[in-house]
């Protein structure tokens, strides 16, 4: 079986984006590599199960990423043998109004998993200090006190941000929920053929926006944005992963076998012990199934 180091992908508060590679130091075929996921994706589901069963702990995993970085299709591959009644995933768009009549949390809230389910956000809470950092006329829209502009969003507002996002994911934790946030590593070449591959594919054509093109040329400011933004909320309750994410199947296996080393060390995490009365009769009920 494939191996990994988790800890090779883990951030740190001194991240600097350019020191990752997109590509990790060992490429199998995409054939091997969909071989191995199917085998890492079946413990995970076995795991999912006995979370479900136990029902007092939820996992929240938190994918971000630029433009064609393949969050979609690595949520589909990753989690494809789930229960369905025990997943739910979420993708934060721009905000309604009734959702901006709110604090910026307020919708990440209602969306959480509940005990016993995993959650996936696909775009995160995290876009209220990336696109929002690279935009700031953005937070006009929020009707924040003491925001009359743009020129408000200093290091201390984003600062103040950051420990807010922090003070959510240490409640969420204190209270029961694993966490884990994966950066999927894009390189900007990588980018420009994808976005090509969407123009000359017509069946692909659809998922292409003028809008792309806009936020591609802001390349640099997202990775400085996202620096910062996994510098000051990598922690111990809730870590980074920085995934190299130019080839696809892998990216897909090293989330996968990442999550299934963490999570498979959470050996307490079983289904509950029947009571006494249906262990011990256990077979006087097959027999009586079986006279029906």
């Amino acid at each position: 079986m494939y191996k990994i180091y988790s800890e090779e992908f883990k951030a740190s508060t001194k991240l600097q984006l350019k020191e990752h590679s997109t590509l990790p130091k060992e490429v199998l075929s995409k054939k091997e590599a969909k071989k191995e996921l199917e085998k890492v994706r079946r413990e995970l589901a076995d795991f999912q199960a006995r979370l479900y069963a136990h029902d007092k702990h939820a996992v929240l995993v938190c994918f971000q990423g630029m433009d064609t970085s393949g969050k979609d299709s690595l949520v589909r591959e990753v989690f494809k043998d789930f229960n369905v009644r025990g997943v739910v995933q979420h993708s934060f768009k721009v905000p309604t109004d009734l959702e901006l009549s709110h604090g910026y949390l307020w919708r990440h809230y209602i969306a959480l998993p509940s005990k016993g389910h995993f959650g996936i956000f696909n775009r995160t809470h995290y876009e209220n200090v990336l696109v929002t950092r690279v935009h700031p006329e953005y937070l006009m829209a929020e009707n924040l006190p003491d925001f009359n502009g743009p020129e408000d969003a200093t290091e201390d507002f984003w600062q103040m941000r950051y420990n807010q996002i922090n003070n959510f994911e240490k409640e969420l934790t204190q209270n029961g929920t694993f966490i884990f946030k994966f950066f999927l590593n894009l390189s900007e070449e990588e980018q420009k053929r994808r976005l090509l591959r969407r123009l000359r594919t017509p069946e692909k054509n659809w998922k292409f926006s003028k809008d792309d093109l806009k936020e591609r040329k802001l390349w640099d400011k997202y990775m400085y944005c996202y620096e910062q933004a996994i510098r000051h909320t990598h922690t111990d309750v809730a870590p980074w992963h920085i995934i190299p994410a130019d080839d696809k199947p892998m990216a897909r296996l090293l989330v996968a076998k990442i999550l299934v080393d963490a999570l498979s060390q959470k050996e307490y995490i079983q289904p509950p012990q029947i009571d006494d009365e249906v262990s011990g009769n256990i077979k006087k009920y097959i027999e009586e199934l079986e006279n029906e």
